[in-house]
C-alpha cells in the first residue's frame, strides 16, 4: 500500500538512497547479477549474512532456549502424497491473471491495490493535497509511462468506496476480485487494457526424487510439515510431557507471480516456524500468561476490516483474550512474546500492527491467525504470521498414513464417558458393498459425535442412513448391516490429538523492515547529506567495532594487534579501516555498516595507551585507558550497557571527526 514512510528520525525516507546503500555495500543484491539476475532471488554478502545470522541467534535465545523448544532441521524435499495430503496441493495458491496484450501476468490482488491506490493518489493531487511516499520517485517514472493514471478528483463516496476496498482486499476470492476489476473498470497502465479473469496458480515448485523421476515431490513451501512428521519421536523425546514446541529455522520456496519490492516477496527465503502442540481441552491456555498479560499490543481485528475502516487499537493482551477478540491465552502469549522479540532487535514499535486474518483469507489449515504487520515504504508488510492450526496437520497426516499422531495420557482416576460409537455386521456388510466395502466403513467410521448422534436418529426413522463417501457419492446403508448406539465406558487412558499453535517467521521481511526503521541521514544535524546512518542495536549490528588508526604510522601497527587479539579473543566482531582517506570518512562509511562503536588509535595512544571510543549514533566520544575502553565495549555490545552510561563512566573527548 502507499505510504509516507519516514526514517529513524522522522525525516521523509528516500527508498531510493536506501536501496542504493543496501547493494553498495553488500548487505543484499540480486542474485546471478552478472547474468542479469533472476527476478525473486537474492544473495546476502558479509554484512547482510552477519545481520542475519545475528537475528537468528537472537530468535533461538528469545523462543528457543527460553521455552525449551526442541530444534530440528527437515527436508527440503518433500514427496508430493505429504503435501497432497497437508492440502498444499489443492489449496496453496494465489489468483493470477493476464494482459491481453502484453502477456504480462499480474497478481490480482496486488493489481487491484496498486490502481485503486493509484486513482486515490491522483485525488490528492487534484485537491492539491501533498503526496510523500517511500517510492516518489519510481512513482513519478511510471507516471509518464502510464495511460489512465493522471491527477483526476474522485467524488467523495468513490474515495471512500476505493478505502473501504482496500481495507478488505485481503478478503477478496479469485471471483472477487475479478469482479472489482470490471465493477472499477482497473485498466493494466502499460497496455490499458482489462486483465483477464483471475484464476488460481499453485506457489510450489515441483521436482521429482530419484533417477528415474517416479517419485513427484516439491521444494517445501513453510517448514512445518516436517516438524508434523516428526511429532511421534518428538513426543517420546519429550517423555510424553505435553504441552511441547518444536521449531525449525531453514529455506523455504514459492513460485512468487510478480516478486517485488526486493527481499519482501521472494521465491527462496529463509523462514523460523514454531510448532506449539497443546491438549484442546486444556482450553488452550499457557502456564506462563500472567508473564506478559500486561503488554498492550496494537491490534487490527477482523470486524473493523469488514467494516472498512483500518483503526487499530493498543489492547492489554490480557483483555483481548478475556474479551475473545484473541481466540485463547497460548495465541496471545505468543503474539506478545512476537512483539518482545521485534522490539529487541530494534523494529520501531509506532510502525507495529497486528492483524487478524478475515475469513476468505485464511489459511485452509487455521482457525485463527494474527499477522504481524510491519509499516514500511511498500506499506504494511505481513513479517509475523501467527496461526491457530487447530487439529488439523496431525489429524490428517495421522488418517493417511495410519499412523497415529495422537497423545496417551494416563488418567489420575477413571473417568465414565458417554460416546456414540457404529458396530458393522462385517459378515454381511463385506458381500453387499463387495469391493468398496472397505470405503464405505471408512467413512462411517471416520464421521463425528455430532454426525453419529444425527445418523442414529436417521437410521431408527427411516430404517437406513445416507452418508457422502469419496469416490462414491451417495451411498445408503440399513439397519441390517449396522448399529449406531449411545454407549458408555470406563477410561483409564485418554486418547488425543493436540492442536497446534504456530508462529512463523519470514526472516527476510524483517531484515528488510529492519533496515528501513534504523535508517536516517545527518542532514538535519547540518551534516553531509550523503552520510547515512544504520543505527542497528548493538546486539543486530553486522560489525561491533571499528578499529581507527589516525595515519598508516608504523607506531600505530602494535596497538592494532593488540585490540584486535582481544577483540578476537572476546568473540567480538570488528574492522579495521586504515586507509588513506580522512577519519571523518572512514567513520561516516561505517555508519553506513550500522557499526555502533569505533575505537581511534593516535599518537597519545603511544604517549599514553589510552583510545577514543565514538559512539555512531551521537558521534560523541570518550577516551580512557585501554582496559576501560575494552570494558566499555563488551558492556555496550552485549546489551548491558547503553552509550549514556559510557558517557558518564568515561571522560569525554572532543575532536577526530572532521
Amino acid at each position: 500500500m502507499t505510504t509516507t514512510a519516514t526514517t529513524l528520525k522522522g525525516q521523509p525516507l528516500d527508498r531510493a538512497a536506501l536501496d542504493g546503500l543496501l547493494r553498495r555495500r553488500m548487505f543484499f543484491y540480486p542474485s546471478f547479477e552478472i547474468y542479469g539476475g533472476v527476478s525473486g532471488l537474492y544473495d546476502y554478502g558479509p554484512p547482510g549474512t552477519a545481520l542475519q545470522s545475528n537475528l537468528l541467534d537472537i530468535w533461538k535465545k528469545h523462543f528457543i532456549l527460553e521455552e525449551n523448544m526442541l530444534e530440528v532441521d527437515c527436508s527440503v524435499l518433500t514427496p508430493h502424497i505429504v503435501l497432497k495430503t497437508s492440502g498444499h496441493v489443492e489449496k496453496f495458491a494465489d489468483w493470477m491473471c493476464k494482459d491481453p496484450k502484453t502477456g504480462d501476468i499480474l497478481r490480482a490482488d496486488h493489481f487491484v491495490e496498486d490502481v485503486l491506490e493509484a486513482r486515490l493518489k491522483g485525488d490528492k493531487e487534484a485537491r492539491g493535497e501533498k503526496v510523500v511516499g517511500g517510492e516518489k520517485k519510481d512513482a513519478k517514472r511510471e507516471k509518464k509511462k502510464a495511460k489512465g493514471q493522471e491527477a483526476v478528483k474522485l467524488d467523495d463516496a468513490v474515495v471512500k468506496e476505493y478505502e473501504e476496498t482496500l481495507a478488505q482486499i485481503d478478503n477478496y476470492d479469485g471471483e472477487q476480485l475479478g469482479e472489482l476489476i470490471k465493477k472499477y473498470d482497473l485498466r493494466n497502465p502499460k497496455s490499458n487494457l482489462q486483465p483477464s479473469p483471475p484464476v488460481a496458480f499453485n506457489l510450489m515448485f515441483q521436482t521429482s526424487i530419484g533417477p528415474s523421476s517416479n517419485l513427484p515431490s516439491y521444494l517445501r513451501p513453510e517448514t512445518a510439515q516436517g516438524q508434523f512428521m516428526n511429532f511421534a519421536k518428538l513426543l517420546e523425546y519429550n517423555m510424553g510431557a505435553m504441552p511441547f514446541a518444536s521449531a525449525s529455522i531453514g529455506k523455504s520456496y514459492r513460485n512468487e507471480i510478480s516478486p517485488r519490492g526486493g527481499l519482501l516477496r521472494v521465491r527462496e527465503f529463509l523462514m523460523a516456524e514454531i510448532e506449539h502442540f497443546v491438549d484442546p481441552e486444556s482450553g488452550k491456555k499457557h502456564r506462563r500468561f500472567h508473564e506478559v498479560e500486561n503488554i498492550e499490543l496494537p491490534l487490527l481485528d477482523r470486524h473493523t476490516q469488514l467494516s472498512g475502516q483500518t483503526v487499530v487499537k493498543s489492547i492489554p493482551v490480557g483483555k483481548a483474550v478475556k474479551d475473545g477478540v484473541i481466540d485463547n491465552e497460548t495465541l496471545g502469549y505468543f503474539l506478545a512474546r512476537i512483539s518482545l522479540f521485534l522490539e529487541k532487535i530494534g523494529i520501531d514499535m509506532r510502525k507495529l500492527r497486528f492483524r487478524q486474518h478475515m475469513a476468505n483469507e485464511m489459511a485452509h489449515y487455521a482457525c485463527d491467525c494474527w499477522d504481524a504487520e510491519l509499516l514500511t515504504s511498500s506499506g504494511w508488510i505481513e513479517c509475523v504470521g501467527c496461526a491457530d492450526r487447530s487439529a488439523y496437520d496431525l489429524a490428517v497426516h495421522s488418517k493417511q498414513t495410519g499412523k497415529p499422531l495422537v497423545v496417551r495420557e494416563k488418567l489420575d482416576q477413571p473417568r465414565t464417558v458417554e460416546a456414540w460409537e457404529v458396530d458393522i455386521e462385517k459378515k454381511k456388510f463385506g458381500p453387499f458393498f463387495k469391493k468398496d466395502n472397505k470405503i464405505v466403513e471408512a467413512a462411517i467410521v471416520e464421521t463425528t459425535q455430532e454426525q453419529r448422534e444425527k445418523l442414529s436418529k436417521e437410521l431408527k426413522e427411516a430404517g437406513k442412513i445416507s452418508l457422502d463417501v469419496p469416490g462414491l457419492g451417495q451411498v445408503e446403508v440399513g439397519q441390517d448391516l449396522l448399529t449406531i448406539q449411545l454407549k458408555t465406558r470406563i477410561e483409564n487412558i485418554r486418547e488425543y490429538t493436540p492442536n497446534v499453535i504456530e508462529p512463523s517467521f519470514g526472516i527476510g521481511r524483517i531484515i528488510f523492515a529492519l533496515c528501513e526503521h534504523n535508517f536516517w541521514t545527518r542532514a538535519d544535524e547540518g551534516g553531509d547529506e550523503s552520510r547515512s546512518v544504520l543505527s542497528f542495536p548493538p546486539t543486530m549490528a553486522p560489525t561491533k567495532v571499528l578499529i581507527v588508526p589516525l595515519s598508516s604510522n608504523e607506531a600505530f601497527e602494535p596497538f592494532i594487534a593488540k585490540i584486535s587479539q582481544k577483540l578476537r579473543a572476546a568473540r567480538i566482531s570488528y574492522r579495521i579501516d586504515d586507509s588513506s582517506a580522512t577519519i571523518g570518512k572512514r567513520y561516516s562509511r561505517n555508519d553506513e555498516l550500522g557499526t555502533p562503536l569505533a575505537v581511534t588509535i593516535d599518537f597519545q595512544t603511544v604517549k599514553d595507551n589510552t583510545l577514543t571510543l565514538r559512539n555512531r549514533d551521537t558521534t560523541s566520544q570518550v577516551r580512557a585507558d585501554e582496559a576501560k575502553v575494552f570494558a566499555a565495549i563488551q558492556d555496550v555490545v552485549n546489551g548491558g550497557k547503553t552509550w549514556s552510561d559510557v558517557e558518564k563512566d568515561l571522560p569525554t573527548f572532543e575532536g577526530q571527526e572532521s
